[in-house]
């Protein structure tokens, strides 16, 4: 089995996406192939979740479209995904959102997430940045809960 799973890991091409999460608003660039025409079309929505592992991992991105709901399920490793955009990234509780799917107008919206500036000069700051691995990665800023 493991000359198959080398041969499947070499054959699928691997395509660095931005982190994102269950809330974010992100662009998906997509190929669509009609006939012999091959374009991009662009999804722009809020991902309402994210499952599976490996090779069958996908995710779910909703938007309104004239007052009408679209979702549309993306698996991670298609090779019809162009690009991943992160437009904003949303605070939410939940990891599946499917109660958006009963709202509508103003009780949809997703709060976007705030960030704090922190300047890092003093000792007490060197102390914080070590215990936090936000701060760790970026260096200057950290999320608000």
């Amino acid at each position: 089995m493991n000359a198959i799973a080398f041969v499947h890991e070499q054959l699928t091409a691997k395509k660095e996406f931005p982190a994102f999460k269950p809330g974010d608003n992100i662009t998906v660039n997509y190929k669509i192939i009609e006939g012999n025409k091959e374009r991009i079309q662009s999804f722009k929505g809020d991902v309402i979740k994210k499952q599976g592992t490996g090779s069958t991992a996908s995710f779910t991105v909703r938007k309104i479209s004239d007052g009408v709901g679209v979702e549309r399920v993306f698996p991670f490793f298609s090779p019809n995904i162009e690009s991943i955009e992160l437009n904003k990234t949303g605070q939410v509780r939940r990891a599946k959102l499917f109660y958006q799917r009963k709202r509508s107008g103003k009780s949809a919206r997703i709060r976007e997430k705030e960030w704090r500036w922190l300047k890092l000069r003093k000792p007490d700051s060197i102390k914080l940045v070590k215990s936090n691995p936000v701060l760790q990665r970026t260096g200057f800023f950290m999320p608000v809960n």
